[in-house]
């Protein structure tokens, strides 16, 4: 041990002799191991913001979602299209898929409907969602101020809504909500709860789109189905275009995670004789789960890679400073050489030196990687104020996916990275390290 302690020292005042060019050396092992740390940690985070957008649609639920299908060419006198669009999932759907399995605990149907919402002189296009009661813990959604649609709304057909946050901020600016009447369509609806604000999530897997919570307006579904209807009528330039849609999304909470997968595929079973054409998905969310979790690992592995490369140049660097150092010290080599030294000794030398570099090198890089969080804080800062000027609702999915993502430090990467800048040290020292204890002592003397 104590000759270890001395050989370390040696290795120390050696490199202290150099400081800059020490330094410049093992910058490539720093920026290596910190690389390995900040890209994982980046990759992590992006993860666990997957993964928990995947968990809010519930782990033992299974969802199926009406899909548009490509509009048949079908034009009346004038070019002008008249055929009613029919699609997607219907109550019998739902009746169905509620009431023959065993499986299933709950199902939530909904349907959603752009409209137009005024408030005396304040107007503005909303997201009109028909639902039920259980709509509101499905989707993590939290009453500020009155109340969500119960079953009692349902049964009566009442005209009642409750507003998100920004709709709600929207057309009251400077009234109380409650128990004021808004026009949705041609009726009038009495505001009987406000929600909490709720942020967007963005598109999962390309089986779900993007959910935007802050302009929905929620009604009893039995209440849009009377008063608002399946038939949409949407008019442009010249045409108009009828949709008929009875839902657009059945949600189903399933007694087991062990019967998820079962149950999903009784549903694609039953959804498939009720239909003709294939104007829906089934959405699972456990195998959406499984997805994320082999993309972190690839994601995890394809970053390791990338950022492995960084230390291999860094161990390339000492490699090549090690050998000048070799060369430069060859007298001195021969001078201990001539007092008993041995090769291994040499050899131990000059190999604990490379060892001390590369290490000295890790730790300073893990240090840098533990401020990976913070500093992607501020990069996270700086893009959303003066980039994309401020935070945004324009801004695209992946915009939205950047200044939301924290990244999470993997303490795993923590140990590893330095194990792999001291590997680095070991194997990219050896040469330099064997080619000095190969010295013929004698040449070594009578080198100048």
């Amino acid at each position: 041990m104590l000759r270890l302690i001395r050989t370390v020292q040696l290795a120390l005042k050696s490199l202290l002799l150099h400081k800059l060019r020490s330094g410049l050396t093992m910058l490539g092992i720093v920026f290596g191991v910190f690389s390995v740390i900040a890209m994982l940690s980046i990759g992590e985070g992006a993860s666990k913001q997957a993964q928990r957008q995947v968990l809010q649609l519930g782990a033992t639920n299974v969802i199926a979602v009406t899909i548009k299908p490509p509009a048949e060419a079908d034009t009346g006198s004038g070019g002008r299209r008249s055929r009613i669009l029919v699609y997607g999932l219907t109550r019998k759907d739902f009746a169905s898929l509620e009431g023959t399995l065993p499986t299933v605990t709950g199902a939530v149907p909904i349907r959603e409907v752009s409209q137009q919402v005024r408030r005396q002189d304040q107007a503005m296009i909303a997201r009109v969602v028909g639902c039920t009661e259980p709509y509101r813990a499905l989707n993590h959604l939290t009453v500020a101020r009155g109340r969500f649609i119960t079953e009692r709304d349902q049964e009566r057909l009442d005209n009642v809504c409750v507003l998100a946050y920004e709709v709600a901020e929207a057309l009251f600016r400077y009234d109380d909500p409650l128990n004021q009447a808004i026009r949705i369509g041609n009726q009038f609806y009495t505001v009987v709860g406000i929600m909490k604000p709720r942020g967007a999530t963005s598109a999962i897997g390309g089986s779900l789109a993007a959910q935007d919570y802050s302009k929905d307006i929620y009604i009893p579904i039995e209440t849009l189905q009377a008063r608002i209807g399946d038939l949409i009528i949407q008019r442009q330039a010249g045409s108009s275009t009828y949709e008929q849609v009875e839902l657009n999304q059945i949600t189903l909470q399933i007694d087991d995670a062990k019967n998820v997968i079962p149950t999903a595929e009784a549903v694609r079973e039953t959804l498939e004789r009720l239909h003709a054409k294939q104007d829906y998905a089934v959405v699972v969310p456990m195998e959406l789960l499984k997805q994320a979790d082999q993309i972190r690992q690839i994601f995890n592995i394809v970053l390791g890679s990338i950022a492995a490369i960084s230390l291999v140049v860094g161990g390339i660097g000492i490699m090549n400073i090690m050998l000048a150092t070799v060369t430069e010290r060859t007298r001195e080599i021969g001078i201990r050489r001539a007092l008993g030294a041995k090769q291994k000794d040499i050899l131990q030398q000059f190999l604990t030196e490379t060892v001390v570099l590369a290490g000295t090198g890790g730790v300073i890089g893990i240090l840098l990687g533990l401020a990976t969080p913070p500093a992607f804080s501020g990069m996270q800062y700086i893009v959303t104020n003066f980039v994309l000027d401020g935070p945004s609702e324009s801004q695209s999915d992946v915009g939205k996916m950047f200044t939301e993502m924290e990244p999470t430090l993997a303490v795993w990467s923590l140990p590893l990275a330095f194990l792999i800048s001291v590997t680095i040290g070991v194997v990219f020292g050896v040469y330099p390290a064997r080619a000095a204890a190969r010295m013929d002592p004698i040449e070594a003397l009578r080198h100048e």
